[in-house]
């Protein structure tokens, strides 16, 4: 009778032990356990981007698939249990899904999507708006100095320069291919200032327009023919690539995409190339970026300047354009003036930029509408902040 107690009562501790070791072990692989306060940093920064986009509508398609990748991220998990899910674990589904961005294969096929969705005919019909998309690059050059003078290497200062384009995949891909360790930065840092342009620009161009030069009105742009549409592309790519050559990869996609569109015989392939195909990369674009941002690997001294030389990048760019477009009046004659508020347009943030020249036109003058004036310069600076990524690329690869 006792030694069968006794066994009992040994049975009884074996199986408390068994289950407290394996509640233990389940304790450890959770999130709670593994989680440190960098994490939570992260998360709350996740649902501020999520906040964003829904409630203060800051380019919802960006902001919620980053944020929401932030979040996926940011998931404490113990590393050593071999599981395989993180970002940054070799051969794990969101690894695999991330070489889109580390390799570079997704800014190109967004760059294609681009092309199928813009309409070049402002700038075909006004050539000299070419040259506020040219000047607003200067945003780009002045940050790559700045970072300079800061310490980082000239590799990592032309990937975090390009943020002053306003141009998301192609700080992705200059950054995939010069400084892979800041590209999680790069890209969150590009992404917000592009979300946030309707709160940077405005102040920006009323602090250095007059109230008169802000109700300049222009003359409505000059029909284009349906061949000159179809040259454009074709004549664009041509003559960019074979100035910047390393700058194949997004321009020769862009141009690509155009071209489907305006060729008149390929409807199907371009409305897919601007729709499902450029949504779905954009969501794995979006989700995946997010995710790279791991605590542990953004919340450093790096990213903070990368965001400061990022933010002044943008000043800089958006003031630029609208600068030179009133140096740029002096030489015209007072019945070809362009109103300097389209000068914030040369940053490639299509069309959030243009629409904010617009709007700003319609507040001095509800008669005075500068959408179609806006979008030249717009879609000059996506193919000038591609040239420029070219130029840093062809320098410092």
């Amino acid at each position: 009778m006792i030694t069968s107690i006794s066994l009992f009562i040994m049975e009884s501790f074996s199986f408390g032990d068994f289950i407290q070791t394996n509640l233990r072990q389940f304790w450890e692989l959770t999130g709670f356990a593994n989680a440190e306060l960098g994490n939570f940093v992260m998360l709350a920064i996740g649902l501020f981007f999520i906040w964003l986009a829904i409630k203060k509508n800051f380019e919802p398609m960006l902001l919620v698939p980053i944020g929401f990748g932030i979040l996926i991220g940011n998931i404490p998990f113990n590393t050593a249990a071999g599981l395989e899910i993180g970002i940054y674990e070799e051969g794990s589904v969101l690894n695999i899904l991330y070489n889109g961005v580390s390799a570079g294969w997704y800014p190109p096929l967004i760059f294609l999507g681009i092309g199928a969705m813009t309409d070049f005919s402002a700038l075909i019909a006004n050539p000299k708006l070419m040259l506020i998309g040219a000047a607003a690059q200067f945003g780009i050059f002045g940050a790559y100095m700045v970072a300079l003078a800061l310490g980082f290497e000239p590799d990592q200062a032309g990937a975090i320069a390009i943020i002053g384009g306003a141009d998301g995949p192609t700080a992705i891909f200059l950054s995939s291919k010069l400084a892979p360790n800041l590209m999680g930065a790069i890209a969150v840092s590009a992404y917000s200032y592009m979300a946030l342009v309707p709160l940077i620009q405005p102040p920006l161009m009323r602090l250095f327009t007059t109230h008169n030069e802000r109700r300049i009105k222009m003359k409505p742009a000059r029909a284009v023919s349906q061949n000159e549409k179809i040259i454009f592309p074709i004549v664009g790519m041509l003559l960019t690539c074979f100035v910047v050559p390393s700058g194949l990869p997004l321009l020769g996609m862009l141009f690509f995409g155009n071209l489907l569109r305006e060729c008149g015989v390929c409807n199907r392939l371009a409305k897919t190339a601007s729709n499902a195909l450029n949504d779905i990369v954009v969501i794995l674009l979006g989700m995946t970026v997010g995710a790279s941002t791991q605590a542990s690997h953004f919340l450093t001294t790096q990213t903070i300047f990368i965001f400061l030389l990022g933010f002044m990048a943008f000043i800089i760019a958006s003031a630029s354009g609208v600068i030179f477009v009133k140096i740029f009046n002096l030489f015209l004659p007072k019945d070809k003036k362009i109103n300097p508020l389209i000068g914030n347009a040369g940053v490639s943030a299509v069309p959030m930029s243009a629409r904010i020249s617009n709007n700003l036109g319609l507040e001095y003058d509800p008669s005075n509408y500068l959408l179609m004036h806006a979008m030249g310069p717009n879609v000059a600076g996506v193919i000038g902040s591609a040239v420029a990524a070219g130029v840093l690329l062809g320098f410092l690869a």
